[in-house]
């Protein structure tokens, strides 16, 4: 018992040491990110943004960022606001998305093709999707 109460006394004799110096905590790494990626490509290129929860989804995004990965994502499309997926009515679930290598040709296309309704699956794929940024949420 006194060998436990030692530890844990000069653990907390640490940080409080640490805090005073002013050395900076390290940040656990974040577990939700959101990614903005690239569609299409020349005059046809288009940006959107997905919300990420999944640890396979946030390893397969980073893959993609960089260059690493040609897998696109594929994901249900919820028609309710933007959430992260600024500038647009739409946004992919977050529960409900994952990155793949192949899929239907029916959920392909640009984001402004979703918006207007021209896609009309109730999933979006695009198969020339690119990770170009990754945002790790607090």
């Amino acid at each position: 018992m006194r060998a436990r109460m030692t530890a844990i006394l000069s653990a907390l004799a640490t940080t409080v040491a640490m805090a005073v110096s002013g050395t900076p905590a390290v940040a656990a790494p974040a577990t939700e990110y959101v990614a903005k990626l690239r569609v299409g490509g020349g005059s046809n290129t288009e940006f959107f943004r997905i919300h990420l929860v999944d640890a396979n989804d946030i390893t397969a995004a980073f893959a993609s960022l960089n260059n690493q990965s040609n897998q696109f994502p594929n994901g249900l499309i919820v028609r309710t606001g933007p959430e992260y997926n600024i500038g647009y009515s739409w946004h992919l679930d977050p529960n409900d998305v994952e990155f793949v290598d192949f899929s239907i040709e029916v959920c392909d296309g640009l984001p402004s093709d979703v918006e207007s309704g021209t896609l009309t699956s109730d999933r979006y794929c695009p198969w020339s999707a690119r990770v170009v940024k990754m945002t790790p949420l607090p």
